[in-house]
């Protein structure tokens, strides 16, 4: 039941764009435990001035070649789930697209079942 919303440069080819995608879900899917079927994303493009990244942070260089991963999912999971999330993201978004290790920026927000909908203006979760 994540929320996906995934960033990057207005340029980025489509077969980059689905790789990410892919990625993303599948890292979810596979250190998350969430259903295969169960995948929400938004895909944006920014242009130049719009896709803003430092080009070092805590050690870790980035290029203008970026891609902004924010997860909105529902707490529980463990330090070491994140972990493994967040390097199965950037390694699998590494090997299957233009994109490097270092250029992937995730950020996972966390928040009650209670504050979803999906559909119908029925909080499914809410108890």
């Amino acid at each position: 039941m994540p929320l996906v919303r995934i960033n990057v440069p207005q340029d980025t080819q489509a077969s980059d764009v689905a790789a990410v995608s892919a990625a993303v879900h599948q890292a979810l899917v596979a250190t998350f435990n969430v259903p295969e079927p169960d995948r929400f994303q938004t895909i944006h493009r920014h242009s130049p001035p719009d896709l803003v990244c430092t080009p070092e942070f805590l050690g870790v260089q980035h290029s203008q070649h970026v891609v902004f991963v924010q997860i909105s999912c529902a707490p529980g999971r463990s330090l070491e789930m994140k972990k493994a999330l967040y390097a199965k993201i950037a390694t699998d978004i590494a090997l299957t697209s233009s994109f490097q290790g270092g250029d992937v920026i995730i950020n996972l927000l966390e928040t009650d079942r209670e504050n979803w909908s999906f559909g119908l203006g029925v909080a499914q979760y809410a108890v």
